[in-house]
């Protein structure tokens, strides 16, 4: 079965997982899914699991989770698990690491909230005999692995630009309501984008103003959006690196006297963008299969768990119906693309 954009994902598996693990968030532990950890065994069929988010119940992660799931499965995991913080704080996940390392699981796969604040706990994890995977948003290198990354972060960044540029016409002011200020992803985008902004003549006549932080959470975006047109009467667009965002920020404007006026852009999912591009907030905006990405995530930290890779440039490894993967410098691994969605095709992913 291909993984694809068009395929709907399995909300009620991963629903369980993360209810389960929203749980285990609150009471401050953590615990192996079904069948448990094995205490590190490496036998085949055997192996675990684990995926450590940026934080539960998010609309996106929900979906990097799912492929995850998909992924463990048809890589042969014997158990598979979600654990997480139900908040994107620096130190939010090292409890969770902590648990797995105690628990002997073979497989940490983690999204870092911070690069450095999870560091000494994957250290921890590692020397136990943990492959550590970082995926969406890296560690610092010398805490884990390989890090699957969605695509390359400059295209992201490029894109992005492209896409606000032609929506405002080339110039006026914009700004960028990001998530965490320590996202590691978030901040290497907007890192390009600056350094874009101030090089390419093309967008000689754009200026960022400011960058503002909703911390991926819905009603803090929201004001985050709010508080940019009180503070920037001028402000012509917005890009929002981040899904929480950019549906915080359409939610606002799509009800505002800026509908129409101010241009949003940035990473979203379809179905969550698809109604404020049907009524005309948002005319484009871009993203990957999520899916995919949890999904290579599994299949790196079997073939590192397995031996057939240790994360050096050339490694390469099959990931299920995805095919091929080469590990580049740094333990980089691409996963592909990103798409731009509009109303000509939005109607055509589910996810």
């Amino acid at each position: 079965m291909k993984l694809s954009m068009k395929r709907s994902r399995r909300g009620l598996v991963v629903a369980g997982s993360l209810l389960t693990a929203a749980a285990l968030a609150l009471t401050g532990c953590a615990s192996g899914g079904s069948g448990g950890s094995d205490g590190g065994t490496s036998a085949e069929g055997d192996l675990s699991i684990t995926f450590i988010p940026k934080q539960l119940n998010n609309p996106y992660t929900d979906v990097v989770l799912g492929g995850g799931e998909d992924g463990a499965k048809a890589a042969g995991f014997g158990a598979s698990q979600v654990v997480g913080p139900l908040d994107a704080s620096a130190s939010s996940q090292v409890s969770f690491i902590n648990a797995e390392t105690q628990a002997g699981t073979n497989v940490i796969v983690i999204a870092a909230n911070d690069p450095d604040a999870v560091c000494p706990a994957l250290k921890e994890a590692r020397s136990g005999g943990a492959k550590i995977v970082a995926f969406d948003s890296d560690t610092n290198p010398d805490c884990r692995d390989v890090f699957v990354s969605q695509v390359v972060a400059k295209d992201v960044a490029l894109i992005q630009l492209e896409l606000i540029s032609q929506q405002i016409g080339g110039e006026g002011e914009i700004a960028i309501l990001s998530a965490t200020a320590n996202a590691t992803n978030q901040n290497e985008w907007i890192k390009y984008m600056e350094e874009e902004l101030a090089s390419n003549p093309d967008y000689s006549k754009i200026k960022l103003v400011t960058k503002v932080y909703g911390d991926d959470d819905d009603t803090k975006s929201f004001q985050e959006a709010q508080g940019l047109m009180q503070a920037y009467p001028n402000l012509k667009g917005i890009i929002s690196p981040t899904t929480v965002g950019i549906a915080a920020t359409a939610r606002y404007l799509s009800t505002s006297e800026y509908k129409g006026k101010v241009a949003l852009t940035g990473l979203g999912l379809p179905n969550e963008m698809r109604p404020f591009v049907k009524d005309g907030t948002v005319t484009e905006f871009a993203l990957w299969d999520p899916a995919q990405l949890g999904y290579v995530a599994a299949f790196a930290g079997k073939a590192l768990a397995d031996g057939s890779i240790t994360g050096k440039p050339g490694d390469k490894f099959e990931a299920g119906d995805l095919g091929e993967r080469e590990v580049s410098d740094g333990g980089l691994i691409i996963v592909g693309p990103p798409t731009v969605f509009n109303a000509d095709n939005i109607d055509d992913y589910d996810f």
